[in-house]
């Protein structure tokens, strides 16, 4: 008489999970990893003792390594498994723009929305411009400068911001307590946003590194900063000219600190959440 045979594994078909897809790990492929949470596009896989390895770089240009276990990555919310891209044509990575955004090859510049990001101070537009520009024009938002956050009310007032034009407004130095917190926290509302970064001067939110320095040094109290930083590294006693040396060494996100970059992020998608052009 014939036996039966079994499988010898007893887990019920419905107790079983379902085989994830595979995706091979091309560059800049966005996935999210399942433990962590950490989001990134695939900069590059690697062989190693341990198993295949993919290293994931985050919008602020953070680099993280993680194992290309099964199931391991989200893509577009779904559960897939990434393999290494053998045998596969090299994949040509898409461009992106100084912010980090994928380039939209051909886009036009959007009529421009009602809505409007205020920056304090002309240094602090030229460095927005430098890094978000082709973001911002694809966006259709327009940047424009406060010579001072003493003008802010006036301009809040005079602005009206509503459903359809969100105000944003980045300022320096916003700490509690502050003359410029109070200010920013007499106008903010549902469709007006303030915020601010920790920094003297926007030139502190360049790292160092990209300038070329160890540090941005520390200026006395009383003193102008900017002439104060100017002499501490010897440099001539132009601003004018040292915020230009400074602002030729911006090429990308990755020159910019991370408090900066995500407070423009922040007004940016207030803005441009505020109804269409």
């Amino acid at each position: 008489m014939q036996s039966k045979r079994y499988s010898p594994d007893l887990t019920p078909s419905w107790k079983k999970q379902r085989p994830a897809p595979e995706v091979p790990a091309d560059p800049d492929l966005v996935v999210e990893e399942v433990t962590s949470g950490f989001c990134g596009a695939v900069i590059r896989c690697e062989k190693t003792a341990q198993g295949p390895t993919v290293t994931l770089e985050d919008r602020f240009g953070k680099h993280r390594v993680f194992p290309m276990e099964p199931r391991g990555f989200l893509l577009e919310g779904r559960v897939v498994t990434l393999v290494r891209p053998q045998g596969r044509p090299a994949a040509t990575v898409p461009a992106r723009t100084a912010s980090g955004s994928l380039a939209v090859p051909g886009a036009r510049a959007r009529v421009a929305r009602a809505g409007r990001i205020y920056v304090e101070g002309r240094h602090d537009a030229e460095l927005v411009e430098r890094v978000w520009g082709d973001d911002l024009r694809i966006e259709g938002v327009v940047v424009e400068y406060l010579e001072g956050i003493d003008d802010l009310p006036a301009i809040v007032r005079g602005f009206a911001p509503g459903p359809d034009a969100r105000l944003g407004v980045l300022v320096d130095h916003l700490v509690p307590g502050s003359k410029e917190s109070r200010i920013a926290a007499g106008v903010t509302g549902e469709h007006a946003l303030v915020v601010g970064h920790p920094y003297i001067d926007i030139w502190e939110a360049v790292k160092p590194s990209s300038v070329g320095i160890a540090a941005w040094p520390s200026v006395p109290h009383g003193q102008d900063w900017k002439t104060g930083v100017c002499r501490a590294l010897g440099w001539p006693e132009n601003t004018g000219a040292a915020w230009q040396r400074i602002l030729s060494c911006v090429r990308s996100y990755k020159d910019l600190e991370p408090a900066l970059l995500g407070r423009v992020e922040e007004l940016i998608d207030f803005v441009t959440a505020g109804g269409a052009a």
